[in-house]
């Protein structure tokens, strides 16, 4: 991607400063080691920006080209994926989940327990469908073995291990004994859904999940350093992992607790958190969504399959709800399309970004967005694992709106 000077794209140098400056008060409070960010608009960089340190031990500082874990901003590239395999013909929002995933078709619904304690299971209203799958609505929990289990339904996950399934194909045949966690289409819950549609994407295409997303997104794109591993010849430029917890100091971690990282490409990709990639790289990624599913004259997906993604498909009546997923927090104007936020509502949502733009983030604070009706994107990559980690992509949203002039 070109760069160009701010004011050459319709955005103010003070602006961007500001934005950085709110990134980098994070640094000096101790919050976060370092952060890599790149805004870009009318497809040109304007400002690509390190600050701080990727290793604190070390005093190595940030690069332009330092490797993070990315954890869900993998999400919406798997959510390209599949409209990469819809554009083909091969799947339909309609489509029960179980016409793909046969394994699956015989689910039931947890409704409680009975008076000895044991789960009570029902059977489905419906069956689950592929756009409950690519909206979080189909009933499936996550099973992360974080901090204790929020549900009966998350216990039977983590009992069941799907976390540590072998491959996409033993995670169906997990998920095939467990019930789902309420009536399909009824309430939206953060889930392994992606990873579901990793499976899908496999028995629809023929490949793995990562000789997927490397022929058809990534080499196509130019993203020469986004895989499910990085390589041993990358390894330096990966960034470590901090655990911030409320009134203590930065703690390096000496692996990855939600996963270990792989030391080469894992059997079992997971399309809902596996990815690592650069802040350049995933700004092509996000450029793509600008430009309507292609980049340096390359298609990747069908425009229509880009507006598919990003339009919001959750009801008011749900929306209503306010539910929160992380620093989610889900309200009217502010929906969910295929695998990420979509904003239908700016002014009733409360943040200054064009109506349309679409978002997600990372466990480890990764976070970006696309915001069609400025055309404009952004992508802040740190590495913290915290419950207290600051809402960055809130604060960078709010200032950037001041840093737009045209």
């Amino acid at each position: 991607m070109r760069h160009a000077a701010p004011e050459d794209v319709g955005l103010s140098s003070a602006g961007l400063d500001a934005v950085e400056a709110a990134v980098q008060a994070q640094i000096d409070a101790g919050m976060i080691a370092g952060a890599v960010t790149l805004t870009a608009r009318h497809g040109r960089v304007a400002r690509l920006t390190t600050m701080g340190l990727k290793d604190i031990a070390g005093g190595e500082p940030m690069a332009e080209d330092t490797i993070f874990r990315i954890f869900s901003m993998t999400k919406p590239i798997t959510g390209t994926a599949m409209m990469i395999l819809h554009d083909a013909g091969l799947w339909h929002p309609d489509d029960p989940i179980a016409k793909h995933l046969p394994e699956l078709a015989d689910v039931q619904v947890f409704a409680g327990e009975d008076e000895a304690g044991r789960p009570i299971l029902v059977a489905p209203d419906r069956a689950p469908t592929m756009a409950d799958l690519m909206t979080h609505r189909a009933g499936f929990a996550y099973g992360i073995n974080i901090g204790e289990p929020s549900d009966r339904v998350e216990a039977m996950y983590r009992a069941a291990g799907v976390q540590q399934s072998s491959d996409l194909n033993d995670l169906v045949a997990r998920l095939a004994t467990l019930p789902l966690a309420y009536q399909p289409g009824t309430r939206w819950r953060y889930s392994l859904a992606m990873d579901v549609q990793g499976a899908i994407v496999e028995r629809l295409s023929g490949q793995t999940l990562p000789e997927f997303m490397r022929t058809r997104i990534f080499a196509p794109l130019g993203m020469i350093d986004t895989a499910f591993f990085v390589a041993p010849d990358k390894k330096h430029r990966l960034a470590t992992l901090y655990l911030k917890a409320p009134d203590a100091a930065l703690t390096p971690l000496p692996g990855n607790p939600l996963r270990p990282d792989p030391e080469a490409e894992p059997r079992f990709a997971m399309g809902g958190g596996g990815l690592f990639s650069t802040a350049p790289d995933y700004a092509r990624y996000a450029q793509m969504l600008l430009n309507g599913g292609e980049l340096d004259g390359r298609r990747i997906v069908s425009a229509a399959g880009v507006r598919e993604q990003m339009t919001n498909r959750l009801p008011d009546d749900l929306l209503e709800t306010r539910f929160v997923a992380g620093h989610q927090k889900f309200r009217p104007g502010f929906g969910y399309g295929y695998n990420g936020v979509v904003f239908t509502d700016p002014d009733l949502a409360g943040v200054p970004v064009g109506k349309g733009t679409y978002h997600w983030d990372g466990a480890a604070g990764t976070w970006f967005w696309v915001d069609p009706e400025n055309d404009l994107l952004f992508v802040g990559m740190i590495q913290l694992l915290s419950y207290v980690a600051p809402p960055l992509q809130a604060t960078t949203q709010t200032l950037m709106a001041d840093a737009i002039k045209d």
